[in-house]
């Protein structure tokens, strides 16, 4: 396994960044130089609750946090502007970029002639050649984190004086998007399929799947409506559905990478990296910080958190296929029951089992308001939660964390998309054999859910394969960005919650409540730039309306 690690830079550009030891003292020891790359690792992106405990998700109609002063209000109360960023990653980014920059400037297989006699020469240098690949996809992801939401970024590929990084002109987002693509191709061409047979059979380690992900996912970005432009919409969809086909394909002729009905995905430590449909993931030590963080107010040591709200709970649908309807006696009588099966594994709900016990989120029961803390929907979190860990006082436990970046869920959508939009629900032909239709469908079987209808118009599949985004990417990391890019956001700004009351044994009456309207202004689309960015280069130009 090749570890992360945070790290600190200095401002020396004769001292490798990651270490603090001479360059020449670094570039030519095997070991050192894995340190270094194994550093750049660590600024891989993840959401364990970047913004102070809540994931971005709670900035989002999916999830509501429960600490009102929590930052991800921020979003939406009046508060984010340049002089006051939310989730702010542009000096951190970049300090990513010059660390990897500097790798890339700095590492050459030829530093090691004097290891030339070593008994495992060829193997340690065929492990390290892959260095500079793993590290221009990493400097590529980074530039994806920038442009999703900032727009038009600088491109700085080479390592830049304190004057020089002052002074960059910012290069639009399309040039950007043709770096990243770019160099997921050349990357891919040059990493392996797997680390198995390479010296130390390392996982963890950025893969030709990996890369190919990477690129499905930005060329899809690249032709949604937020950052298309208008312009040559149809080819930029082709381009992102050929993108996501091509690993469809490489996934199908190397068997690498499937979905399967009933596998093991959230809350299971070191089992997640059995998963066939793991792609990338970041990896994490033992930790409890999470569960305790989100485990439900009444369990010990649990401090509520993310709060999924009525709004997501709807979206699943019923186990028939229809949609939930609270005017429908039966649904509201009943509406955690006859439901698609990703809803009990997504969200905690009045009744459902954890650690033994019900959770009791009705008016007075154990979980529920008006106790301090309780969930301000009536939902606790599920996902990404180990259901085996402890945070009982004097029995803690902790358990390996790892934060999935692509899976092959995600890719089958990307394509179901990117198709669609191009040619249509149905369409398939001698190259591109499955129908948007059917990849939608390959994920819903992974999960139980009814297959959706085999026909349907372009508006009715763009409805049903939006919601089936976001139920099956719900707390990845997605909803966030999928609101900007489609340009929905006005649609998401009323966010309901549950109240229950306990009317008899097993018996209560269930009523939606709408708990926050929300601001949202379509400047909200992209993030401001810091104004002490700006004043410190004044190439750069703020977003509009900010």
């Amino acid at each position: 396994m090749l570890a992360v690690v945070a790290i600190s830079s200095c401002n020396f550009l004769d001292v490798d960044e990651s270490t603090g030891k001479k360059k020449e003292d670094v570039y030519v020891y095997f070991d050192r130089v894995k340190q270094v790359v194994t550093d750049i690792y660590g600024y891989l992106p993840s959401d364990w609750g970047t913004l102070g405990g809540a994931l971005r998700e709670a900035a989002t109609d999916n999830a509501v946090y429960v600490s009102k002063s929590n930052a991800a209000y921020g979003f939406f109360d009046g508060r984010w502007s340049p002089l006051n960023t939310i989730d702010d990653v542009w000096a951190s980014h970049y300090k990513a970029i010059r660390s990897a920059n500097d790798f890339l400037e700095s590492f050459s297989l030829d530093n090691f002639e004097e290891f030339r006699h070593h008994p495992n020469i060829l193997e340690l240098i065929k492990a390290t050649s892959y260095y500079p690949y793993e590290v221009r996809f990493i400097r590529a992801f980074l530039y994806f984190e920038l442009i999703k939401r900032y727009k038009n970024v600088p491109l700085v590929k080479t390592v830049l004086t304190e004057e020089e990084a002052n002074e960059v002109v910012p290069s639009s987002f399309d040039d950007v998007v043709e770096f990243i693509v770019t160099e997921c191709e050349e990357a891919a061409a040059n990493l392996p399929d797997s680390y198995a047979s390479v010296l130390g059979k390392e996982t963890g380690r950025i893969t030709k799947g990996a890369c190919m992900a990477l690129k499905s996912r930005v060329l899809l970005y690249a032709a949604s409506p937020l950052f298309n432009g208008g312009k040559n919409v149809a080819a930029k969809y082709e381009r992102a559905a050929a993108a996501a086909w091509d690993l469809i394909e490489y996934a199908q002729k190397t068997k690498l990478y499937s979905i399967t009905k009933g596998e093991l995905l959230w809350g299971t430590g070191n089992e997640v990296l059995n998963s066939k449909q793991l792609i990338l993931e970041r990896r994490g030590g033992n930790s409890n910080s999470f569960e305790k963080n989100n485990f439900p107010i009444g369990y010990e040591g649990g401090q509520t958190g993310n709060c999924p709200t009525q709004n997501l709970v709807d979206a699943f649908e019923c186990s028939d296929g229809t949609e939930f309807n609270w005017d429908d006696p039966a649904d509201a009588s009943a509406p955690y029951e006859n439901r698609d099966p990703r809803l009990a594994q997504t969200v905690l709900f009045n009744g459902a089992s954890w650690q033994d016990e019900k959770v009791e989120t009705y008016w007075n029961g154990r979980n529920g308001q008006p106790l301090v803390g309780a969930s301000l929907t009536g939902y606790y979190l599920k996902k990404y939660l180990d259901e085996s860990v402890s945070l009982k006082a004097g029995n803690a436990t902790s358990k390996p964390h790892h934060y999935i970046l692509f899976r092959y869920a995600e890719i089958l959508l990307n394509y179901a998309e990117a198709m669609s939009e191009w040619k249509g629900p149905g369409y398939s032909d001698s190259k591109y054999t499955m129908t948007p239709i059917q990849a939608v469908n390959m994920v819903r079987t992974r999960s139980g859910a009814k297959p959706i209808p085999e026909t349907m118009s372009a508006d009715e599949f763009r409805n049903r394969y939006r919601n089936e985004r976001r139920i099956e990417l719900a707390f990845e990391d997605h909803r966030f960005w999928d609101i900007r890019r489609w340009k929905i956001g006005p649609e998401t700004t009323e966010i309901y919650g549950i109240k229950i009351i306990k009317e008899g044994d097993d018996m209560y009456r269930y009523e939606k409540v709408l708990l926050e309207k929300r601001t949202w202004e379509d400047k909200m689309y992209l993030y401001p730039i810091s104004r002490w960015e700006i004043r410190k280069n004044g190439n750069l130009k703020q977003n509009p309306g900010w």
